[in-house]
């Protein structure tokens, strides 16, 4: 896959505010931290397209990334991030539920886990809920450089059974530093274009 044409079209709230150009849209969902915005730059080819934060918790809106003109990957709030109010933590929760219940045009949700930890109770209660609604979800390890390649498989087996994945679930180790699993990323968005 070749990315040409990037465009962050609108960060949004509300169902009222999402594109109406009905094009499929991939979900990024992950705890503050995981590093979705520079898995986004990763994906698109752009060193700081997405804005990487040293806070946690900053993106608070759902922001809508137009490839292409093709698809889109939509970037949601972290979840998790204890410096966060609680009336902000809802908010995020319900934006997130929101777009997940009303969106026709989600083909897939790209949950990010940090590989170097055990899934967090929030990634455990994400997937659960995305398999509960059948809502096609590929789990992306993010950081796997940063984990010896004595600890990959031990790591590996740990977020396995923390999610109970079967085999027919997909689970792809990335990494930003080496690229390590962009080409896998792009073979899964293929499949629903």
């Amino acid at each position: 896959m070749k990315i040409n044409e990037i465009e962050l079209v609108i960060s949004a709230v509300r169902e009222s505010q999402y594109p109406t150009d009905i094009k499929p849209e991939f979900l990024l969902v992950g705890r503050s931290n995981v590093g979705k915005s520079s898995f986004i730059n990763t994906i698109i080819n752009r060193k700081n397209y997405a804005r990487t934060s040293a806070t946690p918790g900053k993106t608070q809106t759902l922001n809508f990334y137009k490839i292409n003109n093709e698809f889109y990957l939509v970037d949601a709030p972290g979840y998790g991030f204890a410096k966060v109010r609680n009336t902000l933590k809802k908010k995020f929760g319900l934006i997130i539920e929101n777009y997940l219940k009303s969106r026709n045009n989600l083909q897939m949700v790209f949950l990010l886990i940090d590989f170097r930890h055990k899934p967090t109770e929030d990634d455990v209660l994400m997937y659960e809920y995305l398999k509960y609604y059948k809502i096609p979800v590929t789990i992306v390890c993010t950081k796997v450089d940063k984990v010896s390649n004595n600890s990959l498989e031990k790591n590996k087996a740990l977020i396995k059974s923390e999610l109970k994945l079967s085999d027919n679930d997909n689970l792809i180790l990335f990494s930003v530093i080496t690229k390590k699993g962009k080409e896998l990323i792009y073979e899964e968005i293929a499949k629903y274009l």
